[in-house]
């Protein structure tokens, strides 16, 4: 196939290509990070299916389960394939570097691209875990979507953003031009809330829980953890406060629920982890985000306590889903994976941080240069040993299961 230079294209803040060398670069980088911290003897979950596997912590939690524990992974997601010159999304290039990767090192994965909401690709995915598999001990539900169809109706949900209640002012900083700006977000309507909650909530998480126990598939003691975000009082308009915290108690609710079911029947657990805040497409949209991450950056690298993805996941899987163990929750039983984030110190510096931030000192007081770095190479872009004017094979196949066959 032929080979051809990509250069990074973006539509607004919304970048609309991939690299796929930078995306294979980016996935080697997540298993160093394992490989070099896997425990003496590998312990932990032996067959894993991650639904929404192909980036930020879903991906993440697919490289701790595979390099970290030497589990089978089935891996689910929505990703476009490449056509002739048009690159395929991120998620695809970084599957198709993980599944190379994971066979060259002897581990079984298997993937299907298609819609996780739907009734077909929850079939498939108990097909391949009988035939394959056996029995999944833990389900990783990272699903990130911003529309749902409900299959059993045929409804179309779609998610938003916003403050419930009333309009919310704040400051953020745009991500195209790096000016530090007022920004006011109107309230969500009823029908926003609700169509948000499904969306985002735990309906779909209890449907693929409820297929997987529904049809033996659950090993005795299997586990699910959902990931969530709750943020600090920046953040509350629009997350704790908002639409997507309507969505968030609804998916803790759905924990508890499974958590009950799943300790009665299996001697099983579900939990939400509540993890740090990092770096994703949706967030250089949400107006405060930008810049409260940007803050958040430059506070705790400057105190050796960052996290990415991967390092959250290192955590998650060699320390609080050890097996044998039951994690540390909080309160309301919840992982804590954002504590560093969350500490008193940290928290103080960037209240303290945040009246000052203007245009002209936002790359003094902030880190904005490694947000927006973190940013492109969720694209496969500014990622550190790869020679972008040399030109890449962009029409990379993916050896996985399609929804269509």
């Amino acid at each position: 196939m032929p080979e051809q230079i990509v250069k990074q294209r973006s539509r607004g803040f919304i970048c609309v290509n991939a690299h796929p060398a930078g995306c294979a670069k980016n996935v080697e980088d997540q298993i160093a990070v394992i490989a070099a911290n896997r425990p003496a003897a590998a312990a932990g979950a032996k067959n894993v299916l991650v639904v929404g596997g192909s980036t930020g912590y879903g991906l993440a939690s697919r490289i701790a389960a595979a390099w970290g524990c030497g589990a089978k992974t089935l891996g689910i997601f929505f990703e476009k394939e490449p056509f002739g010159k048009r690159t395929a999304t991120a998620g695809h290039y970084n599957s198709a570097a993980f599944h190379r990767a994971a066979e060259r090192d002897g581990l079984w994965a298997a993937s299907l691209n298609g819609d996780a909401f739907s009734d077909a690709i929850k079939e498939r995915a108990a097909a391949v875990i009988r035939a394959e598999m056996g029995a999944v001990d833990l389900v990783v539900y990272s699903l990130a979507a911003p529309k749902r169809t409900n299959p059993r109706s045929g409804e179309t949900f779609a998610s938003a953003l916003k403050p419930i209640g009333e309009p919310y002012s704040g400051k953020t900083v745009d991500p195209i031009t790096a000016e530090v700006t007022e920004a006011t977000v109107e309230p969500a309507s009823a029908e926003e809330i609700a169509q948000t909650v499904r969306v985002m909530g735990g309906e779909d998480w209890q449907w693929w829980i409820e297929k997987l126990a529904g049809e033996g598939l659950l090993a005795d003691g299997a586990r699910t953890v959902a990931y969530s975000y709750i943020g600090p009082e920046h953040t509350w308009p629009i997350y704790r406060d908002g639409t997507v915290g309507a969505a968030k108690k609804h998916l803790k609710k759905t924990a508890d629920a499974l958590d009950e079911r799943l300790r009665r029947t299996i001697g099983g657990a579900a939990y939400v982890s509540v993890n740090k805040a990092v770096v994703t497409q949706a967030s250089a949209a949400i107006p405060m985000i930008p810049l409260y991450v940007s803050l958040l950056f430059r506070v705790m690298k400057r105190k050796g306590v960052h996290e990415g993805p991967i390092e959250q996941m290192k955590r998650l899987f060699f320390e609080r889903l050890a097996p044998g163990t039951a994690p540390a929750v909080d309160s309301e039983g919840a992982i804590r994976l954002d504590d560093w984030e969350m500490r008193e110190d940290v928290q103080q510096e960037i209240a303290e941080l945040w009246p000052s931030v203007t245009s002209e000192n936002l790359g003094e007081l902030a880190d904005f240069a490694g947000f927006m770095r973190d940013f492109n190479r969720l694209f496969g872009f500014e990622v550190e040993g790869v020679d972008y004017e040399q030109p890449v094979e962009s029409e990379i196949v993916g050896r996985w299961i399609t929804d269509s066959g």
